[in-house]
């Protein structure tokens, strides 16, 4: 049967919070694919699809074109999409036009698992769940909808109505949407549902729903998708990675973090994937073939890591004026953004620079210990080819290939996408050696910070350890400057607390301070 399914993405998500802060409610994640993806391939794959769009309407339209290019879409824009005269019946009625044939309303926080009815007949789907006071409901007779009730009516004959439904006589339904157009656009598709129930019968199916408009139902339905063998990414508010069949996306907010992420694949060609195609604030590329290197990992490969990486980490001699170019450059990445994230810290999670014991040590003031920093040694960095987000969960070994590929490389260095110092690389790899993507996904830290004590505490697989230990040795034997690598690393630790997740963020602080002490052995 010829139809098409419609998708209104318009809406803000306000429900979420934060969640659509920086992306649009259908980009939410669902094992690490927008939920729009899931909808979509629960449909054949010469289904037509309409997509309203409004709050980051071109994140919506980048990211279609980017995962799905073998599919159809119809895209079109709905003003105003929020505030006075917005609605969800007004983005139906800006896709009138596209929809002159049976087809299916589907909201975009909707999933099932049955196949989907195709729309042969007017028929509405519903769920059997506990509480339905913050649904419309169907009141039910037989398989049919009796009446289609607000929120907050309710007795045994009703079940939620899941915001799916099958609308054969469009044209019935689009004369009720222009005809009683004010109710319409606070209504939605509901309205031109009575007015088709008011002259026929309409169907009524029962469905395995699962709601991602919600915070809890969200996270409800995240557990219900997730997959054994997902990686282990730790979610920013404003990125993300999604992985779409053989297709790898990153998305930023920033659209200049994207160009220069683009224009840095070519300093680096030979370890990283190719970037196929690209948007303003995304960009896809082959997914790579191979082992996480966090799964993988042994003692052999961890040596062939480094004997690799030696050849990645081409230093590059620079004159007189380029080294102090560069040294005022790591001295800004270093110092003055330290400052910054630690101020953000403090402002985001409302707290201040204190001497709370950590791990029942006494501990000094942090500023105090940032002020015994000998900046200009740690200024003096090393310019070359590097990566800037180097950890086991960056790096997929390839045992077929014989290849280590690097993925989700930093965009810049202090805006320099040619040279970096690789003294950051190497705090990179060691700051993921000793806390773990790994342990962090799964829970197994824990903190608690009370008014005058910091509790921390982490567990360790012994391979990262042994690793850890050999990454010390080699530094050393190399000619590096040991210290200087852990210092960073725990500098990056306290640079990266105010990006993640509460309680995550307390633990990086607490755990990067302690680091620090301890490295600079801080005596008061």
């Amino acid at each position: 049967m010829n139809y098409r399914v419609v998708i209104p993405t318009s809406g803000s998500g306000s429900r979420l919070g934060k969640l659509t802060r920086y992306i649009n409610k259908s980009l939410v994640g669902i094992a690490h694919r927008p939920t729009i993806s899931h909808l979509i391939e629960q449909f054949p794959g010469d289904c037509e699809f309409v997509i309203a769009l409004g709050h980051k309407g071109n994140l919506v339209r980048e990211y279609l074109e980017l995962a799905h290019p073998d599919r159809q879409f119809i895209f079109q824009h709905v003003v105003p999409f929020e505030g006075k005269g917005s609605g969800l019946g007004l983005s139906l009625l800006f896709c009138e036009k596209y929809l002159q044939q049976p087809f299916i309303f589907l909201s975009c926080d909707t999933l099932v698992k049955e196949q989907i009815i195709v729309p042969d007949h007017n028929w509405m789907g519903y769920a059997q769940i506990e509480n339905v006071s913050d649904y419309r409901t169907l009141e039910l007779e037989s398989d049919y909808v009796n009446q289609i009730c607000e929120k907050g009516i309710n007795n045994d004959n009703q079940r939620p109505y899941i915001g799916l439904s099958g609308i054969h006589d469009y044209q019935l339904f689009w004369k009720a949407m222009r005809s009683g157009k004010a109710t319409a656009i606070r209504q939605g598709e509901v309205y031109g549902l009575r007015k088709i129930l008011s002259k026929t019968k309409v169907s009524a199916y029962r469905y395995t729903w699962f709601d991602t408009g919600n915070p809890k139902a969200l996270a409800i339905t995240r557990e219900a998708y997730r997959q054994v063998d997902e990686p282990n990414i730790l979610e920013k508010e404003n990125e993300s990675i999604w992985f779409v069949g053989d297709k790898v996306i990153k998305f930023s907010d920033n659209k200049k973090f994207i160009a220069n992420r683009i224009a840095r694949a070519k300093e680096l060609r030979g370890f990283i994937p190719n970037i196929q195609e690209s948007r303003e604030n995304m960009y896809g590329y082959q997914r790579v073939e191979g082992k996480v290197l966090s799964e993988a990992i042994t003692v052999s490969l961890f040596d062939k890591l480094l004997s690799q990486c030696s050849i990645f980490w081409k230093l590059r001699p620079l004159n007189g004026n380029e080294e102090l170019a560069f040294k005022n450059l790591c001295m800004d990445f270093y110092k003055d953004k330290t400052y910054e994230r630690i101020d953000l810290f403090y402002k985001k999670f409302d707290k201040k620079d204190g001497t709370e014991l950590i791990n029942e040590e006494e501990m000094p003031l942090l500023s105090d210990v940032l002020k015994t920093i000998d900046w200009d040694w740690i200024s003096n960095g090393l310019p070359g080819r590097f990566h800037g987000d180097f950890h086991f969960e960056n790096i997929i070994w390839s045992k077929r290939e014989d290849k280590f590929t690097f993925l989700d490389w930093r965009q810049d260095f202090g805006g320099d996408l040619k040279n970096g110092d690789i003294y950051y690389d190497f705090a990179k790899l060691l700051h993921g050696l000793i806390v773990s993507h790994e342990m962090i996904a799964r829970d197994k830290y824990s903190v608690t910070w009370d008014e005058n004590k910091i509790t921390l505490n982490l567990h360790r697989r012994q391979i990262l350890i042994d690793c850890e230990n050999i990454f010390n040795q080699w530094v050393k034997s190399n000619g590096y400057d040991l210290k200087k690598v852990r210092v960073l690393t725990a500098l990056i630790y306290l640079n990266i607390a105010p990006l993640h997740h509460y309680p995550y963020s307390m633990f990086l602080y607490g755990f990067g301070k302690r680091m620090l002490v301890h490295e600079l052995k801080y005596n008061f």
